[in-house]
């Protein structure tokens, strides 16, 4: 009873802390992707170069994910999530410290700074992993919701500060100094998410972890949904968040206070809709609350593309970020509950990287559309390919289900 009780400490106080580190990072990724091309523009760089410079961020990761997977067995989530976390302070310093272009391509490409606001990180498939050994079947997509409501309540409050710099202008500090304090204390949240990873529980390493991380049984599974899940992020890089606010800031010259408000709002919404997603995929699965809810935002977010006035967009993009996000919570507990346990750690890597090197692609591309006037192709580009992905998704997995919808149907 008393190791039953100790062990259920232990379980709370893991997940706590990812949850807690998770809020912390997707607070300062929040900030970043936002301030990141007006920081850039500030320093004399073209919109297209933005874009390589997010394309170069997310190669970057791409590579760092790759590492963590063929690693994480041999030295284990909580080594490799503390290293994770010093190399986000060193990238919040350097960012704040080098102003030569060619500097910041290679510290976007070596650093954690990230354009997507969260969605693709080194951070990303360790912590997964970590929660999924934390939970059940019963509670695994609770869990997952739980830790995407942490990390979108705090990306929420993170826009919001993405318009200090504006906002402490007329007290007398110059707009580009405030902008590199940002980074400063993006470097300094790295500190407090390493203090937070070093209070995960100390597990003992496999016996066979000198092994590479691979795949059994359900490889086959896997790499379908890796293949699915990069289409997905190829579109999602037309418009992450940086080059969403590019957009904002270029077709309706929305100031960064403006623009934080409207971000804070928007993932406030996304926040809102993970307790959602998780009780809705109880009803009708998680496949279906996947696409069920992923298309009607992709339909908002083309609309956005072609609506005439600022009101519209925004309405229409608000609408986008109540259903967009219901798949995050529901995509990871269905990765984690269609593999076996020792296939975790190597499925969170497999789905991740590929997902990581086709959402580097298109920010390039969609930089590229912007410089040449295209401005609305690169949400239109997006909205569509999403849908098709969508209905790939439904047609590949819908007879598939975790463990938890098989005993409810009794199958």
């Amino acid at each position: 009873m008393q190791e039953a009780a100790k062990s259920s400490r232990r379980t709370l106080s893991g997940a706590s802390c990812l949850y807690a580190a998770r809020a912390l990072r997707d607070f300062g990724d929040s900030f970043v992707a936002i301030l990141l091309p007006a920081y850039l523009l500030a320093l004399g760089f073209t919109p297209f170069k933005v874009g390589v410079l997010a394309t170069a961020s997310l190669l970057g990761s791409a590579g760092l994910t790759i590492a963590a997977g063929l690693l994480g067995a041999r030295f284990g989530y909580r080594q490799l999530l503390l290293i994770a976390a010093c190399l986000m302070v060193a990238t919040g310093f350097a960012f704040a410290t080098f102003h030569d272009y060619a500097v910041l391509l290679a510290i976007a490409f070596a650093g954690t700074i990230n354009p997507s606001a969260g969605n693709v990180s080194v951070f990303v498939p360790l912590e997964h992993a970590a929660l999924a050994r934390e939970s059940g079947d019963a509670d695994r997509t609770r869990m997952f919701a739980r830790y995407s409501l942490a990390g979108a309540l705090a990306a929420a409050v993170g826009s919001l500060v993405a318009g200090a710099p504006e906002l402490l202008q007329p007290l007398g500090l110059d707009r580009l100094a405030a902008m590199q304090a940002m980074f400063v204390l993006y470097g300094l949240l790295g500190v407090i998410g390493r203090v937070l990873y070093a209070r995960l529980p100390r597990r003992a390493v496999a016996p066979d972890a000198h092994a590479p991380a691979a795949l059994g049984p359900s490889r086959k599974i896997v790499f379908k949904l890796a293949a699915l899940f990069s289409l997905d992020a190829f579109a999602g890089g037309f418009v992450v968040q940086s080059l969403l606010a590019l957009w904002l800031f270029q077709r309706f010259h929305l100031s960064l206070a403006e623009a934080g408000v409207f971000f804070f709002g928007a993932g406030l919404l996304a926040a809102l809709s993970y307790p959602v997603a998780a009780r809705l995929s109880r009803r009708i699965g998680l496949v279906n609350t996947m696409v069920f809810t992923h298309i009607p935002s992709s339909i908002a977010l083309m609309l956005a593309a072609l609506a005439p006035t600022l009101t519209t967009v925004l309405a229409l993009l608000l609408v986008r970020a109540a259903l967009s996000q219901m798949d995050v919570p529901t995509r990871s507990s269905y990765v984690m509950a269609v593999v076996t346990t020792s296939e975790r750690a190597a499925a969170a890597s497999f789905t991740s990287v590929p997902r990581s090197l086709a959402s580097a692609v298109s920010p390039a591309l969609a930089g590229a559309l912007f410089a040449a006037s295209y401005s609305a192709w690169p949400l239109l580009i997006c909205g569509t390919l999403k849908i098709v992905y969508d209905l790939l998704l439904l047609a590949q997995f819908r007879h598939i289900r975790p463990p938890e919808e098989r005993r409810l149907r009794g199958v």
